[in-house]
């Protein structure tokens, strides 16, 4: 049994035609069961087009009513690459930090890093963070900031109370 409920969306034009594997999504299932003792509740694949990305992000968040959100590829610089665009067009809030930490510490392995478009949000009481098309850029970047998702959905629900952050944590 899951610790959240988790649907994850591939933007790939090659992998939905069935060209290519995802092995980014395993390199995510993997990382999820390690790191949040969870596993993917639901899981689309869509072409590189905003409306389709778009309604399927509001398919996950509003009628599956996922706790966390996650999109994997179309981040780049590419004509195609346009999943920040669509989760620009579904989320109520940006959650900046979470791409800022992604990205420094993709940088500590390629400075291409910089280039990624990636941004994170929420939408009603699920967290969306847009993760890059490949395992090694997913895996960077998901052990970068897992250590927060936890309390981000526990925030987003109202399940935390200032009473309850540590001094530690306080900033």
């Amino acid at each position: 049994m899951s610790v959240y409920k988790i649907g994850v969306v591939t933007a790939s034009n090659s992998i939905y035609r069935g060209e290519r594997e995802n092995d980014s999504v395993e390199k995510l299932i993997e990382l999820l069961k390690k790191h949040l003792d969870s596993e993917i509740h639901i899981h689309r694949t869509v072409p590189d087009s905003i409306e389709m990305l778009k309604e399927t992000m509001i398919e996950l968040t509003d009628r599956e009513r996922v706790d966390l959100l996650l999109t994997v590829g179309g981040t780049g610089l590419s004509p195609e690459d346009v999943t920040p665009e669509a989760t620009e067009g579904v989320i109520d809030r940006h959650v900046p930090g979470l791409a800022e930490e992604m990205r420094r510490a993709s940088l500590a392995n390629s400075r291409r890093a910089m280039l990624t478009r990636a941004i994170s949000g929420t939408r009603g009481n699920t967290l969306i963070v847009n993760f890059p098309g490949n395992p090694k850029g997913v895996e960077e970047c998901f052990t970068a900031i897992c250590d927060q998702i936890p309390h981000a959905i526990n925030i987003i629900h109202g399940n935390v109370g200032v009473g309850s952050i540590t001094r530690e944590e306080k900033w």
